[in-house]
């Protein structure tokens, strides 16, 4: 029975992608393998959004391809850096096999099965294929495609889970390459993702997470219902699946962030105290540079209006520093705005240049040690405000869903809380999967640490 090694780079779109490559594989007869050098395919699913992301999955792959031991072995590339570089990255990884761009997931398999049957058979020495190619070719319209995305190892142990409920980008800021390698938005329609998050339900999920490039852009050309739109209604519908505690989505976009959406917050409360909101800067003239179609000010406003709705509300955001043409003063006024919004937490990037977007031809491009500054600074920032809600904390009782073991001793369960805090909690392996109050004992900065309140231990 042959193997397969998976590893994802990027995003949660893309971990979701790799799961539903994964599935079409297991259904095939494949078993998956977490021990590269067992595996007879090897795909990385890797995004070109940032460069560090890009240069480990090319180094990763470039040691993994030099295995002279093994010929029989298929090497693959998918994502967004695949449909951006198909032919380079043939020059670079000579042994690579297959590139994958994001509209050709659902042909992964048929090619790599074709390659590594062709070698085991020994009907040839060498087959190389690309097929990144440009027709799209929305997941959602595929045949029982929902249901081959459902976890490949053991569905019934997963506590969260991904719901792909869009695809694709139309907004096209100037950093960006999301919108020439995911094509154009295109919705699910709300049964089908209903239907899946039903089955999820089912299978013993609590938690799901809704996915899309601009997620609040789901829907919309649905005709609005009492005032809400696409969106909303997508939000009500699967708030009202049984056995479902909690809806989280990624990530939403100012503009179209209507008040629909804010009020929503005040009356779904399986809907999470908490919202990923990308800012990237707080200087007007940086987001103009961006192609960010709003004013700082209304993002602020946005913030406000969403932590009135549902006072515990945590937010995290997005921060880019060194954008070709920031000054010193565009830098202090994102440093300003962090400081207004208290961010719960923040991924702070330094810019860097992605072929094929426009920002990468601009004039004024940072030096690496302006940026490098920037970032420390920022972090500092971020990470002064999250320490101190952190410690906030101690003493409290919040609600955890506890995941399965923590990562740095398998003898305690981690969990998140509503506000997506990260709790290891000393607890009985049994209670994975359960939603507890969870006391709150101890803060070392950016995880808690509790136990089960005594009437649930």
């Amino acid at each position: 029975m042959p193997t397969l090694y998976i590893k994802t780079y990027g995003c949660q779109m893309n971990e979701r992608d790799s799961e539903q490559v994964a599935r079409m594989f297991v259904q095939k007869g494949y078993t998956l393998t977490d021990r590269e050098n067992e595996a007879d395919v090897i795909l990385f699913n890797s995004c070109s959004i940032r460069e560090q992301a890009e240069q480990k999955a090319l180094g990763k792959m470039g040691l993994l391809s030099k295995q002279q031991h093994r010929p029989h072995v298929v090497y693959g590339m998918m994502g967004c850096m695949a449909q951006s570089k198909k032919d380079e990255l043939f020059k670079e990884l000579p042994r690579l096999d297959l590139v994958v761009g994001t509209q050709k997931y659902h042909r992964v398999f048929e090619h790599v099965d074709g390659i590594l049957r062709a070698r085991q058979e020994r009907r040839m020495d060498e087959l190389q294929t690309a097929f990144s190619g440009t027709r799209v070719c929305d997941v959602a319209e595929e045949a029982d495609s929902q249901n081959r995305i459902r976890d490949h190892l053991n569905p019934g142990a997963r506590s969260t889970a991904y719901v792909s409920i869009m695809q694709g980008c139309e907004m096209k800021c100037a950093y960006c390459i999301v919108p020439y390698t995911r094509g154009t938005e295109r919705s699910r329609p709300i049964r089908d993702i209903v239907e899946e998050v039903n089955m999820l339900a089912d299978a013993g999920v609590k938690e799901v997470t809704l996915l899309g490039q601009i997620v609040n852009r789901y829907g919309r050309e649905m005709p609005a219902a009492d005032g809400k739109g696409g969106f909303v209604q997508l939000l009500e519908a699967v708030h009202e699946v049984e056995g479902l505690k909690r809806i989280r989505f990624v990530s939403p976009h100012p503009i179209g962030f209507r008040q629909d959406l804010v009020q929503a917050f005040t009356y779904l409360p399986k809907l999470c105290s908490h919202i990923h909101f990308p800012m990237q800067s707080g200087s007007d003239r940086i987001l103009k540079m961006m192609r960010r179609p709003y004013r700082n000010e209304t993002f602020l406003d946005l913030c406000a209006r969403m932590k009135q709705a549902r006072p515990d509300l945590s937010i995290t955001t997005d921060i880019i520093v060194g954008f070709p043409g920031e000054t010193e003063e565009d830098y202090l006024l994102t440093r300003q705005a962090v400081e207004q919004v208290q961010f719960d937490n923040a991924f702070i990037f330094r810019y860097s240049p992605r072929r094929g977007t426009p920002a990468a031809a601009m004039e004024g491009q940072i030096p690496e040690e302006v940026k490098e500054a920037r970032n420390q600074d920022l972090l500092a920032v971020v990470n002064e405000i999250a320490i101190r809600k952190n410690r906030e904390l101690v003493g409290t009782v919040q609600e955890v869903l506890l995941e399965g073991p923590s990562k740095t001793n398998e003898e305690r369960l981690s969990g998140r809380t509503s506000q997506n805090r990260p709790v290891i909690v000393d607890a009985a392996p049994d209670l994975a999967g359960q939603l507890l109050p969870i006391r709150i004992e101890e803060s070392t900065g950016f995880t808690l640490y509790g136990v089960p309140c005594p009437s649930r231990a």
